[in-house]
């Protein structure tokens, strides 16, 4: 068991092995519950349902005239992607 600190506002840092464990990265969200003498914390996992809509605009494809998925290489694309940074 590890101790920390809770600061002025009430935050405390939850130890790095305990989020890496529970795969507790930033933005996830917690819910708490008092039991007696003893706080309970316990991740929120939400899964929203995705839509195709969702994804439009994912792949960007600069070559003209119709184009298929079937045509489209990931692979390719995310080299030439990688080819136009500076």
């Amino acid at each position: 068991m590890q101790t920390v600190t809770v600061s002025d506002k009430g935050q405390v840092v939850i130890p790095i092995e305990i989020r890496r464990r529970l795969g507790i990265t930033p933005g996830c969200q917690l819910d708490f519950s008092l039991e007696g003498q003893v706080i309970r914390a316990e991740i929120k996992r939400q899964v929203a349902p995705t839509k195709i809509e969702d994804g439009f605009g994912m792949l960007v494809c600069k070559r003209p005239g119709e184009r298929r998925l079937a045509d489209f290489d990931v692979a390719a694309a995310m080299r030439e992607s990688d080819d136009d940074r500076p």
